[in-house]
């Protein structure tokens, strides 16, 4: 067994904590996609979504004194922006993907704008819960110092995993998305569905911009996301629409990202920004080996203008 402070366990507890942390609004958003793209609507809102979020927790747990009635601030946010995406949308002739577009610049730009009150105040942050009390190594004490959003997420991925699969509103959900004119034959509300569907989604990408806010990095400022809400949709691809997939593929992208801060923990500071930017060359490449003409989206709904 390696021994726990050489540079090599350093490097890779540093990538476990990491992956942990980095990974969490990548969940959140991604299992938020998820649904909605298993009901055949595309969202590519979800930047706007995530920032208003975050802007929307920071504000409400700096107004209430409760991180967590920031939490839910935040998820009340990603609701009426979600709903809002789900009942244009539903109008005839308008296109999911450009209107996602405007949505994204709307909630940013709102984000922006209402919070500039919030950029110098500090904010309660949400409690992590120590796993690691037992251990005299600081770094796996630190590794083990995880977020209950994290636990949350995990739980989430594993429940609709479940309920897609094997409960009555989960069949509706895959049946609309892979083909509506079966679902209307069957007599599920498609339109409703898919509302249902994007502002629950809408409410999850909501959360994920409350943990960038309330936990990491923990605090608010206009260039909190970096992207990653749109990352989010690679991801789902990635994760070939399944929640339970979408754990494991946060879980990569967080590790991405969390290799420039691993190695700079073990002394290599060159190339650091380089490092930093492995998320984005990662999207880059999910998305080059999807877009092959020679390779399917297996899995994508049918429904799903992406695949159309």
């Amino acid at each position: 067994m390696p021994d726990a402070h050489s540079p090599a366990a350093i490097l890779m507890l540093s990538l476990f904590a990491g992956a942990i942390r980095v990974s969490t609004p990548y969940l959140f958003v991604s299992i938020g996609e998820c649904l909605t793209e298993k009901g055949g609507r595309v969202n590519l809102g979800l930047e706007g979504i995530l920032v208003s979020g975050a802007m929307s927790g920071y504000a409400g747990a700096y107004l209430t004194g409760s991180p967590w009635l920031g939490v839910l601030a935040a998820g009340c946010a990603g609701i009426v922006l979600g709903c809002l995406h789900g009942l244009v949308c539903s109008l005839p002739r308008v296109s999911d993907i450009a209107f996602a577009i405007a949505l994204m610049v709307v909630g940013t730009g709102l984000a922006f704008y209402l919070g500039k009150p919030f950029i110098e105040p500090q904010a309660p942050m949400l409690p992590s819960i120590d796993l690691g009390a037992w251990s005299s190594s600081p770094q796996l004490h630190n590794a083990l110092h995880i977020n209950p959003l994290f636990i949350a997420g995990v739980m989430l991925a594993f429940a609709l995993q479940w309920g897609l699969r094997h409960t009555r509103w989960g069949m509706a959900l895959r049946l609309v998305g892979e083909n509506a004119e079966s679902a209307r034959a069957m007599g599920y509300p498609i339109t409703r569905v898919r509302i249902v569907a994007t502002t629950v989604g809408g409410f999850f990408a909501g959360i994920g911009g409350a943990y960038l806010s309330l936990v990491y990095p923990g605090s608010w400022n206009e260039g909190l996301s970096s992207g990653q809400g749109l990352m989010a949709v690679a991801l789902v691809i990635f994760a070939r629409w399944q929640p339970l997939r979408c754990l494991w593929a946060a879980l990569i992208f967080g590790a991405a990202g969390a290799l420039g801060p691993a190695l700079q923990a073990i002394g290599v500071t060159s190339g650091y920004y380089l490092f930093n930017a492995a998320p984005y060359v990662l999207t880059l490449a999910i998305m080059i080996v999807n877009c092959r003409p020679d390779r399917t989206l297996a899995g994508a709904p049918g429904e799903l203008s992406l695949t159309r």
